[in-house]
């Protein structure tokens, strides 16, 4: 997992905040799903999408895992464009 020491310095303070949230979220699941999904695009997401992200990462970590898996139907407001990049991501990821 991330430390302190590696969020990129050249990273502005919320990208950087953003950044350590993905990674210490509370539930290994999660963080591993946001923080790899964060790493690989927060140079890049504009202001907008940083919204929808932090909008996202506000929800409790057993909410958001059982809207992933579809155990529980996901309520509207939780479906973003960056919600959806971020399933879409998931398939990609490495979880070992």
């Amino acid at each position: 997992m991330k430390s302190e020491k590696s969020i990129p310095c050249s990273l502005d303070a919320r990208r950087r905040r953003i950044v350590f949230r993905a990674w210490k979220r509370g539930l290994l699941e999660m963080d591993l799903m946001f923080g790899q999904y964060v790493d690989a695009h927060i140079a890049v997401l504009d202001d907008r999408q940083l919204d929808e992200l932090e909008h996202t990462m506000s929800f409790e970590d057993r909410d958001l895992l059982s809207w992933i898996t579809g155990e529980i139907k996901m309520p509207a407001n939780i479906k973003t464009s960056i919600f959806r990049d971020i399933l879409a991501y998931r398939e990609k990821m490495d979880f070992v």
